[in-house]
Formats: C-alpha cells, sequence, structure tokens
C-alpha cells in the first residue's frame, strides 16, 4: 500500500520494514479532513508487459488531476532523463498508473487480498502490508474501504540511481483522495473511523528497475507516508 510510514485506513500500527526503507507503516495514511457530501506510455504498476488484449478493460475512472515539474525543474530534467533508462516512459501516464494502483492497493489491504498485494508492492513492502493484515485477522477486525475518489496527484520528486545490472528510478507522488474508512471489531461494532466523507493526503514512493538483462520494468510501490 505508499521505509513506509502510513497506511490510507485506519488500522494497527506496523513495524518500520527495512534499513532501506526511510518511512514506516503506522495505522492511519493520511492527513483526515472531513468534508461534506458525497493507452499508458508505460507499464501498469505491478504488471510487467501488460497488454490491452490480455485482460478486459476495467471501467474507466475520471482522471484526478495531475501536477507535473516543469522540465527546467530539477525534478522535471530527472523525469526526462528516465525517458532514456525506461522508453516510452511519460510522466502524465505514470500518474494516471498510480491512480489506479492507489484504489487496487488501498481495497485489496481492506480485503486482505494478498495476490493482489504481491503484485504491486515491492517485497519488502509487502511484508509490512502482510504483517498488518495477519494481525487483523488475528483481532477478528473488518476493514471497510470505499474510495470516493482521488482529487490530485502530484509529482513531488524523482531519482535515478545505478543498481545491479541496471537502474533504479525513484518517483514520489502525493495523493490526495476522498475515502470512507472503519475498522470494525467482529462483532461488527465500529472502532476507528467514520461514515463521513474524508480527505486523505498521502505520499507515495514507488521504485522500477530496469536494464538490458532485466525482465522489462514495472512501477511498484515501496514506501508510503502521510503528505
Amino acid at each position: 500500500m505508499s521505509a513506509l510510514s502510513d497506511i490510507p485506513y485506519d488500522i494497527v500500527v506496523f513495524a518500520v520494514l527495512t534499513v532501506a526503507l526511510v518511512w514506516r507503516l503506522r495505522a492511519v495514511l493520511g492527513r483526515r479532513v472531513n468534508v461534506e457530501g458525497t493507452a499508458p506510455a508505460t507499464r501498469p504498476l505491478g504488471v510487467p508487459n501488460a497488454r490491452p488484449e490480455d485482460k478486459p478493460a476495467p471501467p474507466e475512472e475520471p482522471r484526478a488531476k495531475c501536477e507535473i515539474p516543469q522540465p527546467g525543474t530539477r525534478v522535471g530534467q530527472i523525469l526526462g532523463q528516465m525517458k532514456s533508462v525506461q522508453p516510452g516512459f511519460e510522466a502524465e501516464a505514470f500518474l494516471q498508473n498510480v491512480q489506479t494502483a492507489f484504489r487496487d492497493v488501498v481495497t485489496a489491504f481492506a480485503s486482505g487480498d494478498r495476490a493482489r498485494l504481491r503484485q504491486l508492492l515491492t517485497p519488502a513492502a509487502f511484508d509490512a502490508f502482510d504483517a498488518a493484515i495477519t494481525a487483523r485477522e488475528a483481532a477478528r477486525q473488518q476493514q471497510r474501504t470505499e474510495i470516493v475518489g482521488v482529487n490530485s496527484l502530484s509529482i513531488m520528486d524523482a531519482a535515478i540511481e545505478p543498481v545491479s545490472g541496471g537502474q533504479k528510478g525513484r518517483i514520489d507522488v502525493q495523493i490526495v483522495s476522498r475515502q470512507i474508512s472503519l475498522l470494525n471489531d467482529e462483532g461488527g461494532q465500529p472502532l476507528i473511523g467514520t461514515e463521513a466523507v474524508t480527505e486523505f493526503h498521502d505520499l507515495w514512493q514507488l521504485e522500477c528497475v530496469s536494464g538490458p538483462a532485466l525482465a522489462p520494468p514495472s512501477w511498484h510501490l515501496a514506501a508510503a507516508r502521510a503528505a
């Protein structure tokens, strides 16, 4: 779900992921503020070699507002360099995939879908999410999470660094969303959360390793914290 610091639903406090991750998981990802009412150039996150004919297209979600640094800025220049590391990379298409992955990670965590999370997270991030799900199951608690909408996605930082056999790209994305999130006990009584639509501000760190001898690149969630 994005070391990790927070996860966008009200649950248990997580342990530190690994020394390599700067953030850690905790009970709630996002700053919550009650509110009223209510074909990509890069491969989808966690799905290498995805093609339109591989599976039926899901219903199209309204596009969130995308904010991308200008080419002349430091981050904008790094995003430009990623096109040489990953041919076909486009920042706007990347953010559209992040919007889809955000919904997938949040709902998969709430339902305890470990198989889907494994596709979308780095191994270290998955271990932390898996531990949180296990703790929730042991307490016989149920998580209810409904994403009402994703307001905006903004690229905040980016980096490229050499790794064995290739290069690793990293992009930090701020995500503003509206959710209904409740943690219930085994009797269905609410422990944490509210039926009110709540605004969450999250910062996801996504990673992708690419190289001539490596599998086709695919972005995965490596870390997340409240923005």
